[in-house]
């Protein structure tokens, strides 16, 4: 089994290695999510700091 063929609804337990790489993809993408978020933000605040 390998991370290309793993369906998350198989009745069939990953292997530890094919589990490893779906958590790290999954910590990569919400990292990139805050990442953007924050900046948004920041920019939001600035934004509205500007209006003032």
């Amino acid at each position: 089994m390998s991370i290309d063929t793993y369906k998350l609804t198989s009745m069939e337990e990953p292997s530890d290695e094919v589990l490893e790489q779906l958590m790290r993809e999954a910590a990569e993408e919400a990292s990139q999510t805050n990442r953007e978020a924050t900046i948004r933000f920041f920019e939001e605040i600035k934004q509205a700091a500007a209006a003032y």
